[in-house]
């Protein structure tokens, strides 16, 4: 049974920094690329950040590029978000899966939230 569970956000003045994790488990964590996503209030849920398996390259969306950095530990199967230069747009819930645009599962965790203030 595939679980993902997100953890590590909370309440940050913008300029901040925070740093994610996502303990995932029930699939070969070490073999797929994992993602970061978010949803902002009144809005669809978007992709952030992407690594591939062994953390052989990563992506990230324009708007978190060079402010974000994912990456994985493949011993404790978790994957990170270290988000820095926090901005008020940055709030919302975030959310870990397996895969990129497509995810893997369908499965979603509960998210953690991310809340910027200016």
């Amino acid at each position: 049974q595939v679980q993902l569970v997100e953890s590590g956000g909370g309440l940050v003045q913008s300029g901040g920094s925070l740093r994610l994790s996502c303990a995932a488990s029930g699939f070969f964590f070490s073999s797929v690329a994992m993602s970061w996503y978010r949803q902002a209030p009144g809005k669809e849920r978007e992709l952030v950040a992407t690594i591939t398996s062994a953390g052989r390259s990563t992506n990230y969306a324009d708007s978190v590029k060079g402010r974000f950095t994912i990456s994985r530990d493949d011993a404790k199967n978790l994957v990170y978000l270290q988000m820095n230069s926090l901005k008020p747009e940055d709030t919302a819930v975030y959310y870990c899966n397996a895969g990129g645009y497509y995810t893997l599962f369908p499965n979603w965790g509960q998210g953690t939230q991310v809340t910027v203030s200016s």
